[in-house]
Order: structure tokens, then C-alpha cells, then sequence
């Protein structure tokens, strides 16, 4: 039997406990319930009916309580818990209700009832459309990897990623902002998706890169940089095809913006995209309304997808109702198509079998969750998935950053006096009522707003870790750290608006047009 990620292999059922052991048989039950399950989406569960996922569930509720009663380790109760959480996920997802011990699943949930695709855990709620905690140090991404059956990027993994590239890791990488990956095939411990997609490159296969942006207002904000300088550091490591999602098409479903309003969006954020420094021949940025009537091979992908998920399993995955359009209901799948490679017969040739990473904000997985679950039944390769965490607004690390609320952001449009006044006003501080209680006490780098932007875009690790120690012996005072990250932020976006200012609107048609990239496949 094979194990799970988390369980140690030593014994025959994969777990470290002897034959004898009070708990043995409920390890063994465990462990045989978690190996008919694969990814965080089974595939499986497309094709199980609710009530089989009801039983499951009962069955691994009592299997929990078993362990607890006996006393269990510590780590077998944390893997058989996992596993409970995963299959209330699951059923959820297929049957569109919430578990409740004691009453099976009934056929629908109630006539506009709302099902959160996203379940709060504690004061946490995490979606693709709502990122909310009223925990001052933000979202507690321990649990969230829980609930969402990732993998936690380990120390290992960057090693090997720097032996494999001769690179060393990117800052986001040392740093945990890009913290999380999914495996590949759940009982194999080393099937991971980075691992994966190292093995491959190693072997001289080549893999692609697909991030997106969905562009509701003309100006971008300094979080909405974030997966876009990470994937450019992943496509000069790795020297691979990009392609960018433009999705035109989902804001206006979402937003109260006219069509035409949602495109010229798009047109204006894939300058601050290209700004970023993307190769022209090496990466393909597209709209959604525009690139749709222009690929059959994205299209048929979308319609090859649709199939494939029930309108239950979107209900479940992301809390669609009776009242929501049709065209919410229908969108997964086209967030979904670019992972599939033949959605670029004009880059890949027509071939079905290039991997695909991408790196998001893990508010996002919940589309990739269905996307791995449909990829094998519709002949494709998994796509590898990057999760980052969220970028904090000014206020504070309760949500993330919002292009609605100008004060809540630094934008990319912003000048040098309206980036250091918003820091100034709005920065949530870590540090203490008076200079007195500051010297004697230190201030509080893990909720203070200032500090966690220096995370993300200060280079220099030791600088770093020594604003660290300064603030928090109460060496250095909350005025003094706002003004070295207003010292870093400044020439950077500096930089990006003179960047910018070269993208004309040929640059942006030469991205935009489909084309053959510089590869060979």
C-alpha cells in the first residue's frame, strides 16, 4: 500500500505504528479510505454519488474519534483529520450541501441557498472573490493548506530548485510569499508538483507557464504585481513559453462595467504587464473576448470541460446559486482551457502533452482544483500549481488589496508624494503608542503593514532580517521603517512608469496577436 505525503511508510499500511497498537485498525481504515482518494479533487469524485461520499465521511468521523479516544500520535491524528477535512471538501463539491453527521444528502440544496465555495475556518474566509480575516497577521496559511489539500513548499524543494537552475531562489520563494504546490498523484510522497515539473526539466522536457489577471479598472496596484514578477523570474530560469489570461470576459459577468469598458481594461493592464519586462517572442498575452472567436482549439477545450463538471459541482466548488447567470455558471471552464496546451495550437504544434505551470494567489486554486480533476477523463497532463499568499492593504493584513479603494493600495500610477503620504497616513503600525513604550518595548513586525511590504520587495535578506531585529528591540521607531520602504518603492515604481511608458499600442497588438513563439515543438 502506498502512503500519503504526510505518513511515514515504515509499516506495511504506511503509517509508523506497530501491528499491535489499540488504534492500529482505525490507522489501517484511514489509510485504505485515503488511497481511493487522488489530488485535492478525486477523480473519482466526479463519477461517486454523494451518498458514497456521505458514508466515506461517516465511516472517517468515526475513525477520528477512534484515534482520539485511544490516544493516538499526535501526527496520525493530524493526516486522519486532514483526510476528514478533504472529504467534506469532496462531498460538498459533488453534492452541493454541507456535511452534517446524521443526514444523508438530499437531492439539492434549498432554492437559493448560498454555498460558500470556500468554508470560513474560524474568522478566515478565502474564495476567488472574497479575502477576509480579523486576524491582524492575516490569513492563517497552516490551515488554509489544510483545507485546500496543498503541500507547503519546503526548504528541500528551493535547494533542489537552486541545484537544478544554478539560480538562487527568488526572493518570494526564500521568504514563503509563494508557500504552497499540489501534488500530482496523492499516494506517491515524491509525486509533487515541482518536483515534477523539475524531474522534467532535467530531462530536457519542456514545460510552459500560464498566469492571468482579471482587469477591472485601468490602473493596477503593486499587489496585482506580484505573480507577474515571479513568473517572469520562473520564465528566465527555465528560458519556457508564457502565456497571460486577460479576463475581460469575467468582469463584466462580475462587475456593473459595460463590455466595452472590461476590454479597454484589459488593453491598459497588459501595458503594466508587459512593463514588467516580458519577452515579446517568448510569451502570448490574450483576451478572453477576443481570443475566443479567434482559437477553435481554446474553444473546444472550453466545451470538452464543460462536459465534464455538473452544474452541482460548481454550485459546491464556488457558491454559484439559482439566481447567478448563466454565463458565471459557464466561466470555470474558461479560466481552465489555457492549461491545456492544445489551446495554443499556434505555440505547441497541436501537441496534447506539455505541462503546464501556474503560479497564483491560492484565492485561485479552486479553479484549478476542477481543472486537475477534469484534465485526466479529457486525455490532458494535471496542470502544477504555485499558490501565493495575499498581498495586505495599507490598513492592514485583514484583506487584501482592493483597485476600488485608492487609499487601501499603492498604484502603479502613483506619484513619489502620493506613495510616501499613503504610507505615512495609512500604513498599519506595529509599533507603540509613545517613543517611550516603542525604545522599551520594540514594535511588532508581524502585523505592521510597512515591514510585510519590505518582505515582498526588498532584495537584500540580511538588510532585511536587521529591520527586523532593529524594530522589534525598538532600535528603530515606526517613522523610521515607513521610510525605508517609502525609499524602496519609490524608484521602483518610478521605474516601472518610465518602463511603461515605452509599451505603445503596437507593443500591445505584437503581444496579443496569436503567433508562433520562439520554441520548437
Amino acid at each position: 500500500m502506498q502512503c500519503a505525503n504526510e505518513w511515514s511508510c515504515i509499516s506495511e499500511t504506511g503509517c509508523d505504528c506497530t501491528p499491535f497498537s489499540s488504534w492500529a485498525a482505525v490507522c489501517t481504515l484511514a489509510h485504505i479510505l485515503a488511497d481511493t482518494m487522488t489530488d485535492s479533487q478525486t477523480d473519482g469524485a466526479a463519477t461517486e454519488s454523494p451518498m458514497e461520499f456521505y458514508e466515506k465521511l461517516t465511516a472517517q468521523g468515526e475513525a477520528v474519534k477512534a484515534l482520539k479516544t485511544g490516544k493516538a500520535p499526535k501526527e496520525e491524528i493530524d493526516v486522519a483529520v486532514k483526510l476528514l477535512l478533504q472529504l467534506k471538501l469532496d462531498y460538498k463539491r459533488v453534492s452541493g450541501q454541507d456535511y452534517k453527521a446524521g443526514c444523508p444528502p438530499t437531492d439539492s440544496p434549498a432554492s437559493g441557498e448560498s454555498v460558500p465555495a470556500a468554508a470560513e475556518d474560524g474568522d478566515d474566509l478565502v474564495d476567488p472573490w472574497t479575502v477576509a480575516t480579523s486576524n491582524a497577521k492575516g490569513i492563517d496559511y497552516e490551515k488554509l493548506i489544510v483545507r485546500f489539500g496543498s503541500s507547503k513548499i519546503e526548504a528541500e524543494l528551493i535547494e533542489r530548485m537552486e541545484r537544478v537552475t544554478g539560480q538562487k531562489a527568488h526572493r518570494f520563494l526564500r521568504r514563503g510569499i509563494f508557500f504552497s504546490h499540489r501534488r500530482v498523484q496523492q499516494p506517491c510522497p515524491s509525486a509533487l508538483d515541482m518536483h515534477q515539473i523539475l524531474d522534467a526539466y532535467e530531462n530536457k522536457k519542456s514545460f510552459y507557464l500560464y498566469t492571468g489577471r482579471g482587469p477591472s479598472s485601468e490602473a493596477m496596484h503593486m499587489g496585482h504585481l506580484i505573480p507577474f514578477i515571479f513568473t517572469k523570474w520562473l520564465q528566465d530560469v527555465f528560458d519556457i513559453p508564457l502565456v497571460i489570461q486577460l479576463t475581460d470576459d469575467e468582469k463584466y459577468l462580475w462587475k456593473d462595467l459595460t463590455l466595452e469598458d472590461c476590454h479597454r481594461y484589459a488593453v491598459e493592464n497588459a501595458k503594466d504587464i508587459i512593463a514588467c519586462g516580458f519577452d515579446v517572442n517568448k510569451t502570448f498575452i490574450f483576451s478572453d473576448l477576443d481570443y475566443m472567436g479567434m482559437s477553435s482549439g481554446f474553444y473546444r477545450n472550453v466545451v470538452k470541460i464543460q462536459k465534464h463538471v455538473t452544474f452541482n459541482q460548481v454550485k459546491g466548488i464556488f457558491g454559484f446559486t439559482d439566481s447567478d447567470c448563466i454565463g458565471k455558471i459557464s466561466f470555470p471552464a474558461i479560466q481552465a482551457a489555457p492549461s491545456f496546451s492544445t489551446s495554443f495550437p499556434q505555440i505547441f504544434n497541436g501537441r496534447k502533452d506539455i505541462q503546464c505551470l501556474i503560479p497564483c494567489a491560492i484565492d485561485q486554486d479552486p479553479y484549478f482544483r476542477m481543472t486537475r480533476d477534469v484534465a485526466p477523463r479529457i486525455g490532458y497532463p494535471k496542470p502544477a500549481l504555485l499558490h501565493s499568499t495575499f498581498f495586505p492593504a495599507l490598513q492592514g493584513a485583514q484583506t487584501k488589496m482592493s483597485a476600488s479603494d485608492p487609499n487601501s493600495s499603492i498604484f502603479l500610477t502613483d506619484t513619489a508624494k502620493q506613495i510616501k503620504n499613503k504610507i505615512n497616513k495609512h500604513a498599519f503600525s506595529g509599533g507603540k503608542d509613545t517613543v517611550e513604550e516603542h525604545r522599551k518595548h520594540g514594535g511588532d513586525a508581524d502585523v505592521d503593514v510597512s515591514f510585510m511590504y519590505l518582505t515582498f520587495f526588498l532584495e537584500d535578506d540580511e538588510k532585511l532580517e536587521q529591520i527586523r531585529q532593529d524594530y522589534t528591540s525598538g532600535a528603530l521607531l515606526t517613522g523610521e521603517l515607513k521610510k525605508c520602504l517609502i525609499e524602496t518603492l519609490q524608484p521602483m515604481i518610478t521605474q516601472h512608469q518610465e518602463r511603461r511608458k515605452q509599451v505603445t499600442d503596437e507593443t500591445v497588438k505584437q503581444f496579443m496577436t496569436p503567433r508562433k513563439l520562439d520554441f520548437h515543438f
